[in-house]
């Protein structure tokens, strides 16, 4: 893709993070934004911000683990620009703890965000842009847990390496369709963001009342910790992003160091050995 101004991108978990830098990179080029994300006050105060420095932007509220709420914001996006070249299937939340500690709402949540949510912006968006008959782009936003399988990070490995394989298929199957659509998968480490808060949008039903045990407290402020202390901020995890759309590029892995861990993995399925805990081997 080559063109951005006055092209349209849509980015869910748009109003902090990754998702609202890579929105202001885009906006950066001329391209008309919108927001979508579930926590209300960010996402008017990110809207603000974009329209008082002179972007065209719109805001959604949306919970994308809920079908109906990314079809609307869809109709919404194509309602009030006509069309849509990038989709940035970017919401996520991240849970820790021993994967058999998980209850079912906490599986239910994360899946329903981090793996729902894409299938949801798939289902409603890609039909669309591919009817546009244009160039256009979609980027996923997976994780290096989309490659690894780590300690402590069960369900969201499960969520975000459903994310790869789907990105994969979703490019094999575009391909075969003759679709002008390019797809990438980002898979970064740690960058500085809320990403370990997530809590703070979990929808009340699937709350969860335990108390946590000495070791998920550990966990927890491990992945804090880790978040906060990246090296790699989003603004250049976005400005990666861009890039890959640029070049048609699938694969955005901006913490090239994590690359020894990825090889370590796939040496154990190809030499079919015991699973390497790559984390406390670098």
């Amino acid at each position: 893709m080559k063109e951005f101004k006055d092209r349209v991108a849509v980015v869910t978990g748009g109003a902090s993070g990754l998702g609202k830098a890579m929105a202001q990179r885009f906006a950066g080029a001329g391209m008309k934004i919108v927001l979508a994300d579930v926590q209300a006050d960010a996402l008017q105060k990110t809207q603000a911000e974009f329209e008082q420095a002179g972007h065209a932007a719109i805001a959604v509220q949306t919970d994308v683990s809920k079908g109906a709420e990314v079809e609307a914001l869809a109709d919404k996006a194509y309602r009030a620009f006509g069309a849509v070249h990038i989709l940035c299937n970017n919401a996520g939340v991240a849970p820790g703890g021993a994967i058999w500690e998980q209850t079912e709402k906490d599986w239910e949540w994360v899946l329903g965000v981090n793996v729902w949510g894409v299938i949801h912006g798939i289902r409603s968006f890609v039909p669309r842009m591919m009817r546009q008959d244009s160039e256009g782009h979609i980027v996923n936003t997976a994780s290096v847990a989309g490659l690894l399988s780590p300690p402590g990070m069960g369900s969201y490995c499960v969520s975000k390496h459903s994310v790869v394989t789907m990105s994969e298929c979703l490019h094999q199957d575009l391909v075969a369709a003759g679709a002008k659509l390019k797809v990438s998968v980002l898979c970064p480490a740690y960058v500085p963001t809320a990403i370990s808060d997530s809590e703070r949008n979990r929808p009340a039903l699937l709350r969860e009342d335990r108390k946590k045990s000495a070791a998920d407290l550990q966990q927890e402020e491990r992945l804090r910790h880790a978040v906060q202390s990246g090296r790699i901020s989003a603004e250049q995890v976005a400005d990666s992003v861009f890039q890959a759309i640029q070049a048609g590029k699938f694969y955005i892995l901006p913490h090239q160091k994590i690359k020894a861990a990825i090889e370590a993995r796939m040496q154990d399925i190809l030499l079919e050995r015991t699973p390497t805990d790559t984390f406390t081997r670098r």
